[in-house]
């Protein structure tokens, strides 16, 4: 098993990863609101989620990966107010909250499959478990965590002596962050509290409602990833993703009641991407441009292009989006699949070379289990493609590496070399014209260029020689 370190939001620290139970990670990842489609901004934190997963299985982990999908209970603010999101993408489509649900759940697994992100082991709609949510409800309840104030049940912070552990927050940061138009709620008893449970009295025409001890009504948000997170990987959790946004409050207080919930700690790592930027600044659906996989394919991106331009960077730092920045990635993306697909027709020249194999696979290894450094794993790949070894050691090495950053570079490489083997083919018939009409044999020319033609493929003479177009 190689050993892994990253960056554990719990601690402030990068770490050496040591799982509850050896060989085995129980791993779970905060799901999409599907009331939209994903932007690319948080597609990033997919990908990059994704190589945490792929490179676990790859160092020799036994990985069980659980995803949510938030089909009710997420408001527009995270201060407890506002519309639900399912209600507010139901009614701006004219149609019902579960219609959107499962569009917008399929546009992104959709997307997730264009950019080769591996589907979780297992995928939770938040209404399919309603009863885990009431259960657990009631025993913070029992346990005084909670309270009942205007018919809904509110979490109570002021019971925590670390309620901000993971964000380093206080009750005066939050009193900063309240915006003018966002309405206080009331019932709370503490600002920082935050709802489990919404009763009528909240919304009258909240489209999906469910029967509780406490009133006709819907979960919070925050509620489902504790309760779906346990009920899939147990009370004791390896790793927790999502994005940087997540910290607080949604990750601060799933800390809160899954911990107040088993009286034991929960979570042992905490892994956090950071914003995907535009110039004006971090990248949402409701300004600019909204720039999705399908935009990108519009304008002419393979979205493997976008998943090698994220694997650039590092996860932990801010990635400015823009399109002279995806033309050198495309590029560079073009070159390596022609490398790929000529070292591929050319790897039956030998055996594979153990010795520099290991090398490589080890510097590659050191990379990627160096908190998550995709950037240098990529120049590890580059250096292997130079390295004064056979084709046969190259091509292994690819399809290995691939298995991680998983650029298709071996299936691009097949079609990429059909393509220079149709090249090749039309080159060498042109030549054979030349020569014919050298020797005016204008029959065979005139034979040639119908031949191609046939093949959809046409040519013209010019004064700088023949150019050929493919229909």
């Amino acid at each position: 098993m190689t050993q892994i370190k990253f960056y554990n939001t719990l601690t402030k620290k990068v770490e050496e990863f040591v799982p509850n139970v050896e060989g085995k990670v129980s791993l779970y990842t905060c799901g999409p609101t599907v009331y939209h489609f994903a932007h690319i901004g948080n597609l990033r934190c997919y990908i990059m989620e994704d190589i945490l997963d792929r490179t676990l299985r790859y160092a020799g982990y036994d990985v069980k990966r659980v995803m949510n999908i938030t089909d009710v209970g997420h408001l527009t603010s995270d201060a407890d107010s506002g519309d639900d999101k399912m209600v507010e993408g139901a009614k701006r489509e004219h149609k019902t909250v579960m219609e959107i649900a499962k569009f917008y759940t399929d546009a992104f697994f959709s997307d997730c499959n264009k950019l080769n992100i591996r589907r979780p082991d297992v995928v939770e709609p938040a209404t399919n478990c309603i009863p885990e949510f009431i259960h657990m409800i009631e025993v913070l309840l029992e346990k005084g965590y909670a309270y009942i104030a205007g018919e809904n049940v509110y979490f109570d912070t002021s019971k925590l002596d670390k309620y901000y552990t993971l964000s380093n927050q206080s009750d005066d940061d939050l009193m900063i962050a309240v915006r003018d138009d966002v309405d206080e709620d009331t019932n709370k008893k503490n600002k920082a509290d935050f709802v489990l449970w919404f009763t009528k009295s909240k919304f009258e025409d909240q489209a999906l409602k469910w029967d509780s001890p406490w009133g006709i009504g819907y979960p919070g948000w925050h509620i489902e990833c504790s309760c779906i997170s346990m009920k899939h990987l147990g009370e004791k959790l390896d790793i927790h993703c999502g994005g940087i946004d997540n910290i607080f409050p949604h990750h601060t207080n799933e800390i809160a009641q899954s911990e107040s919930y088993t009286g034991s700690k929960w979570c042992n790592y905490w892994f956090h991407v950071h914003h995907l930027n535009e110039k004006g600044g971090k990248m949402s659906k409701s300004k600019g441009e909204f720039l999705t996989v399908s935009l990108l394919e519009s304008k002419g991106y393979n979205p493997l292009v976008y998943r090698m331009f994220c694997l650039q960077s590092h996860y932990r730092k801010p990635l400015e989006f823009s399109y002279e920045v995806m033309d050198n990635i495309k590029a560079a993306y073009e070159k390596l699949l022609k490398t790929s697909a000529r070292i591929k027709s050319q790897s039956d020249d030998g055996k594979i070379d153990i010795t520099v194999f290991n090398t490589y696979k080890a510097k590659f290894l050191d990379a990627l289990g160096n908190d998550f450094n995709t950037s240098m794993a990529i120049t590890v790949l580059y250096d292997a493609l130079k390295a004064d070894t056979n084709n046969a050691t190259k091509y292994a090495l690819i399809k290995d590496f691939d298995q991680v950053l998983c650029l298709d570079l071996d299936k691009e490489a097949e079609a990429a070399s059909v393509d220079a083997e149709l090249e090749a083919y039309i080159n060498e018939r042109i030549n054979a014209r030349a020569e014919a009409k050298k020797n005016k044999d204008f029959a065979t020319a005139d034979a040639i260029r119908a031949e191609l033609l046939d093949k959809g493929i046409t040519i013209k003479d010019t004064r700088e020689g023949v150019v050929w177009t493919i229909d």
